[in-house]
């Protein structure tokens, strides 16, 4: 089985939750395609045992027995070495395992904290390749660059694209984005998440496992090249409005904001919004308002939402997932959990416009922020809503930002919800 690399240590207990949903729905498709078959299959697991809640996610996901890609979701409380093991436990030597860590996991059966979702994906009619880049010095675009190269490994069946997952708390994603244009160029679409860490803003976890060996840790950027003898389709839409008047980046340096309107980044920020002048001296008083409180920055004819990580209340400055270049137009963002829940409608419909029939399966990366607009009741709301309209197994979970790139080099988001449609 798999060999198991620790490039990270992770401390954390197991999740406090025990039992298991083993709600689980497998797809096979061929239609205009033949005998080319592909499936998906979801299982979720929330027993606070790590390693049998993967084991018992995968099983459940692949009753078949012969998945080529696992892909994992999974609480940040869990021991993901431990966790690991259990998938491969049930992962031939020829599959791919490929996840990371959560600020929430999206399964068939609705929502959860702390649990595990595992999607198992296989047939004759679509192929994976997988990569794992370290983030060397902060370098993301080179890690982009290198997780890229999976897709010069797949065997590609017509209908191709990127699946990006990376450690949400490394730095400036956008460069992430970058690094895969570069080495994908213009024809193959990016799409995946950011790792999170259950909002504690401190250390995100990565795995991949494949028959070259098997890393676990921080600081690393994944991909998986998906290609598929039918039509993928990618969704993606956010549901926040500008509000109030612009404002201008007068001074920033990769996702660090140091003023807004010639004034410091933090004390413009919090008037923008509205908020007391001393929030930020509990960071995690201001991480839970900033997550509801994101930014817009102009791009041509759209509209990009920054979400705003953290602040620096000495040197008063403030700190997004992704770059906000020196000069850019800004706005406060507002949304409600109301039109945030119908962009959900939008992202779906987006998607399954793209591919010919029903799905096999959808992925979901949901910001993490979004889900504190909707609430505990929203998110059940929405997670209900993707598998009515999808009608095929779900998985995906709650990031700390989305790739979906479609056209030109730019394709990293906050605040919002992609999808991936799987034909």
């Amino acid at each position: 089985m798999f060999s198991l690399i620790r490039a990270t240590p992770h401390d954390g207990a197991a999740c406090a939750d025990a039992g298991r949903v083993t709600e689980t729905q497998l797809q096979s498709t061929d239609g205009s395609t033949g005998n080319a078959a592909r499936w998906a299959g979801v299982g979720t697991s929330i027993l606070d045992d790590s390693y049998a809640a993967g084991s018992s996610a995968a099983a459940e996901a692949d009753e078949s027995g012969n998945a080529n890609l696992f892909l994992v979701f999974a609480g940040h409380l869990h021991d993901h070495e431990a966790l690991l093991s259990g998938v491969a436990s049930v992962a031939s030597s020829e599959a791919s395992v490929v996840g990371c860590s959560t600020g929430g996991e999206i399964g068939v059966a609705g929502p959860t904290d702390n649990g595990v979702v595992v999607m198992a994906v296989g047939g004759d009619g679509i192929s994976f390749a997988s990569r794992c880049a370290d983030v060397v010095g902060g370098d993301l675009r080179t890690a982009g660059e290198v997780a890229a190269d999976a897709v010069w490994d797949v065997e590609h069946r017509g209908h191709t694209v990127l699946l990006l997952l990376s450690d949400g708390l490394a730095g400036d994603q956008q460069e992430v984005v970058r690094g895969a244009y570069a080495t994908t160029g213009a024809t193959i679409p990016l799409v995946g998440g950011c790792a999170g860490d259950g909002m504690e803003m401190a250390q995100t976890t990565l795995f991949h496992a494949n028959k070259g060996g098997s890393r676990i840790g921080g600081n690393q950027v994944i991909g998986v090249a998906i290609s598929s003898v039918a039509p993928l389709g990618i969704g993606v839409f956010h549901g926040w409005e500008a509000v109030g008047d612009a404002v201008l980046i007068t001074k920033s340096v990769g996702n660090v904001i140091y003023e807004i309107d010639e004034e410091p980044a933090l004390d413009r920020y919090l008037r923008l919004h509205g908020a007391p002048v001393d929030l930020a001296d509990d960071a995690d008083a201001f991480t839970q308002f900033a997550a509801t409180h994101p930014i817009g920055i102009s791009r041509r004819s759209r509209q990009e939402v920054r979400f705003i990580s953290s602040a620096d209340p000495e040197m008063r400055t403030i700190t997004s997932i992704a770059g906000v270049p020196q000069g850019v137009i800004a706005y406060a963002m507002e949304g409600s959990a109301e039109s945030v829940l119908d962009a959900t409608d939008i992202a779906c419909a987006d998607a399954l416009d793209q591919i010919d029939g029903p799905p096999v399966a959808v992925l979901a990366f949901d910001c993490v922020a979004r889900r504190g607009v909707m609430g505990e009741d929203g998110i059940a709301a929405e997670v209900g809503r993707i598998r009515d309209r999808v009608g095929a197994p779900i998985a995906g979970f709650y990031t700390y930002g989305e790739f979906a790139r479609v056209a030109g080099a730019s394709g990293f988001h906050n605040q919002t919800l992609v999808t991936l449609a799987i034909g």
